[in-house]
């Protein structure tokens, strides 16, 4: 359907992009440290469901008919501005807790819930695979939407692998936040300050170019 080269340069690309500091890392980094290997695991594939399910609203066509209407940017922009500001509030440490933030009491499914609605109310992310998937689609080749489907399912599989490893990656410094409760403390705010930083930005964006 695609030839092997395309998929090589695609590929390639897609792992150039992921190598880039963008809120998908530090949110996979920040939880991975919080809630240790498996967090960052159940981080990384909540990531990956995002990107397969953006994948098959592309190839779909849904995509294009959500972004055509000038409204919707913005809906799934405040959207993802009010969860993160909440997820903040529940991650600052509470007086008489002793400094444990809520984070560490969250469920693995929690964890990949709060990854794939971070990706999915991020409408720069549905934007970037409208903008992004159509320059490897061959002409005259298969139709496009298997074509989309297929460099979709390429481009969901390089991020569940990446965001996976780097949030078990992450994930092996929970040993040492576990005997510093100092370092619980101030994690907690950071990773607060981190989600309030990502808030902003999503509020600031503009539909502008990516």
């Amino acid at each position: 359907m695609i030839e092997t080269p395309t998929l090589l340069i695609f590929a390639t690309a897609v792992l150039a992009l992921m190598l880039s500091p963008g809120p998908n890392m530090a949110f996979v980094m920040t939880h991975g440290v919080t809630h240790g290997f498996m967090g960052g695991a159940a981080a990384g594939l909540g990531i990956g469901l995002a990107d397969l399910i953006l994948t098959v609203l592309t190839a779909s066509g849904v995509a294009a008919a959500v972004t055509a209407w000038p409204p919707s940017f913005d809906l799934i922009r405040y959207g993802g501005v009010a969860y993160l500001l909440r997820l903040a509030y529940k991650t600052v440490p509470r007086a008489g807790t002793r400094h444990q933030p809520e984070p560490s009491r969250a469920t693995l499914r929690e964890v990949f819930l709060r990854a794939m609605l971070n990706s999915l109310l991020n409408p720069k992310a549905l934007l970037f695979f409208l903008v992004f998937l159509p320059q490897f689609v061959v002409p005259g080749g298969a139709p496009m939407w298997q074509q989309l489907l297929v460099l979709g399912c390429v481009l969901t599989m390089l991020s569940t692998l990446f965001h996976t490893l780097l949030g078990a990656v992450a994930g092996s410094t929970r040993g040492f936040l576990g005997r510093h409760a100092r370092a619980v403390k101030w994690h907690s705010l950071g990773l607060a300050f981190l989600l309030v930083v990502l808030a902003i930005r999503l509020a600031v964006m503009s539909r502008g170019t990516l």
